[in-house]
């Protein structure tokens, strides 16, 4: 899933208005290039070498959003291919051309402008900024399919740790999607102090860079799975790196236990 949201188009094409509405429906952080100049980079100016910096920069912070596992969303004009080159260093983008407008009030700009030749969505004249918003956030935060072929995963999670992360994202990786089903073995024993939205609460932090690529559900506790012939799935075991498999659930409940409380 992208999380770098790049709006770019020619002066006066919107791009702003609709950076305003995208960010809150995607809870993301919103960098317009006329702030990021006034606040950050008043040193540059506007010649080539300048706008490359400033695409850099705008694509940096971007960056570090991102890697915090949130939406990042940068517009300006972003006008050549070395601008978009730049913003691109770190993180690749979800590329928004908003093509609304032919030429701006700025002749200088509209010289050196050079549509973009690959973008994820094009923005023309029809439509509104809560159209097109809702057009990007379909597409940049998907929607969990449950008709789509799914990996299921069944788990007491107690707690959810990095091998199970890894484990998810392998099966992630392999079908698409996944169900976590977490079974509810809460208070049985001191190997069990966790509820279900505790740990669910885990999971979705864990992996919210893929988020709407995974569901997680109550089980009751499932102790014995059965299955007859033919019956329409496989049933595999996922061999992970012998460092994450010695990842132990106890000694993350021990340390969790200082500042929880709860073992």
């Amino acid at each position: 899933m992208t999380r770098k949201i790049l709006i770019m188009g020619l002066p006066g094409a919107g791009k702003t208005t609709l950076a305003g509405v995208l960010a809150p429906r995607l809870n993301a952080v919103h960098f317009n290039a006329d702030d990021v100049r006034r606040e950050i980079n008043k040193d540059l100016g506007f010649s080539a070498a300048d706008r490359v910096e400033q695409a850099r920069r705008m694509g940096w912070l971007c960056d570090q959003v991102v890697k915090t596992g949130c939406f990042a969303v940068a517009d300006f004009i972003c006008p050549t291919r070395e601008a978009r080159t730049a913003f691109e260093a770190g993180e690749s983008s979800f590329i928004v051309w908003v093509d609304r407008v032919q030429q701006s009030r700025f002749e200088d700009t509209d010289r050196i402008f050079v549509a973009p030749e690959r973008y994820d969505l094009r923005v023309t004249a029809e439509g509104s900024p809560e159209y097109w918003a809702e057009e990007i956030a379909s597409r940049v935060r998907p929607v969990f399919d449950t008709k789509r072929p799914t990996a299921l995963f069944v788990g007491r999670y107690q707690p959810f740790h990095n091998g199970h992360r890894a484990l998810i994202i392998e099966g992630v990786r392999r079908v698409g999607q996944v169900c976590i089903a977490v079974r509810d073995t809460a208070g049985t024993d001191n190997n069990n102090p966790f509820d279900f939205e505790y740990v669910r609460a885990r999971i979705e932090h864990a992996l919210r860079e893929f988020e709407g690529r995974f569901l997680v559900v109550p089980l009751p506790n499932v102790t014995h799975i059965f299955y007859g012939r033919d019956v329409g799935y496989a049933v595999e075991r996922i061999d992970l790196d012998l460092s994450l498999q010695a990842i132990s659930a106890s000694d993350v409940r021990r340390r969790l236990s200082v500042r929880t409380g709860r073992v």
